[in-house]
């Protein structure tokens, strides 16, 4: 008798699911607009959703308005399933990349802005030594710094190497990291921010400019570019912070350099290249906290998710997406550089070596409901009307598990 009435359990409990699979189903049928086909696409269980891609509403044309209601249903089906996905994750404090784990701890500051909280991300120094050594400089910088408002998050390398801040693996961990705490801990992804010091000074040079539209602001305390560039730091306000002793590395030297570097595009280009740099008299490695002054000075800032201008510059370690732009394979070039500016309703682009480029478009920038035209050079290479889709909006944020980088329209135009 137990197992029957197991059995008649069961029987009824998927009668009732296939019941609310088909009504399911029958809603996404009988919706008559792209924004109530979505509603319904999204009320069907994650499982059973057909590829939205796929679905021909989604790339029905949509009001500026309903974009905006599109991108929210979307983002809100995103933040539950990271939720839910992701649970585990953040309850043991631990990221995985393949074989690479990054532990992290964090404390938050504050009270809770309407806006949701700030993010500090805040790297350790070590490198190329013993676990050990690497392990007690996570202590140290759990206790370093203590933002007003914000989640302070310090994470531990995965790794004991050198350059253990700005391999490659880094840049997929922090957007995770990035995503999980907006998902649990309700921060704002315009409020997140970088900084490091020591080695992990050497991974916010690095960091920063690579993940550019990550970033509110970013701050280095005592570390070493290496070969880093500092032209994709256009739209980060950017904090360096040194003693004048500090010779090892000859980082007092290479930290006036990038000073000078960073005056000289500012000067170029005055609404770009924010920066405060302290040399701070005899001191050397260590800065008796004085440094601590670049957590204040970077929360005053905001990110701009759609700049009208962009310079992208690639490291060796590259990335796909920059704000408003994206490449893709076998244009996702090391060293590569595009130029974006929005002048009106005209995209203006240059690169020295890459051929094809998305340009992902957006009420927020230009204005849809008039042509857009792109220009390479000299050359008008895009002019028409454009239409904002659910499926753009959908692309872009599984590309960038972001909100802020989600848009309508992608036109793809090649040099």
């Amino acid at each position: 008798m137990r197992f029957g009435r197991s059995k008649t359990a069961r029987f009824v409990f998927n009668l009732i699911i296939g019941f609310v699979g088909l009504s399911a189903n029958a809603s996404l049928a009988a919706a008559s607009d792209p924004i109530e086909k979505l509603t319904a696409w999204l009320d069907l269980n994650p499982s059973d959703r057909p590829p939205l891609a796929d679905q021909a509403f989604s790339r029905e044309a949509i009001s500026a308005k309903a974009a905006n209601e599109a991108k929210r249903l979307l983002w809100e089906d995103r933040l539950e399933r990271v939720r839910r996905e992701r649970k585990e994750e953040m309850e043991g404090r631990t990221l995985r990349d393949n074989d690479l784990a990054m532990r992290f701890h964090y404390e938050t500051f504050g009270e809770e802005p309407k806006a949701g909280r700030s993010l500090f991300i805040s790297m350790h120094g070590g490198g190329e030594t013993a676990a050990l050594t690497n392990d007690r400089q996570w202590e140290n910088q759990k206790r370093l710094y203590r933002p007003a408002e914000g989640v302070y998050v310090a994470p531990r390398a995965p790794t004991n190497t050198w350059n253990l801040w700005h391999q490659g693996h880094i840049d997929r961990l922090f957007v995770r990291l990035i995503e999980n705490f907006v998902a649990f801990e309700n921060v704002n992804p315009n409020r997140v921010y970088l900084l490091g010091y020591s080695a992990g000074g050497d991974g916010v040079y690095q960091l920063a400019p690579r993940m550019c539209d990550r970033w509110a602001a970013a701050a280095m305390m005592a570390g070493h570019p290496n070969d880093a560039s500092p032209l994709s730091l256009r739209n980060v306000p950017f904090v360096i912070q040194v003693g004048d002793l500090d010779k090892a590395f000859r980082r007092n030297e290479v930290a006036k350099g990038w000073a000078e570097k960073l005056a000289k595009l500012q000067e170029a280009d005055p609404n770009g290249y924010d920066h405060l740099v302290k040399i701070y008299p005899n001191k050397g490695h260590w800065m008796d906290r004085q440094d601590a002054i670049a957590l204040p000075w970077m929360a005053e800032y905001t990110r701009q998710a759609t700049p009208s201008k962009i310079v992208w510059k690639q490291d060796d370690a590259t990335t796909s997406h920059c704000y408003w732009l994206s490449v893709e394979p076998p244009d996702t070039k090391r060293r590569s550089q595009i130029n974006a500016e929005v002048i009106g309703n005209t995209i203006q682009l240059s690169s020295d070596s890459v051929n094809r480029v998305n340009v992902h478009l957006d009420d927020r920038f230009v204005d849809l409901s008039k042509p857009v035209e792109i220009k390479i050079d000299e050359d008008v290479v895009f002019t028409s009307e454009v239409k904002r889709t659910i499926a753009h909006l959908n692309a872009s944020l599984e590309r960038t598990g972001d909100v802020h980088l989600s848009f309508p329209v992608s036109v793809t135009v090649e040099w």
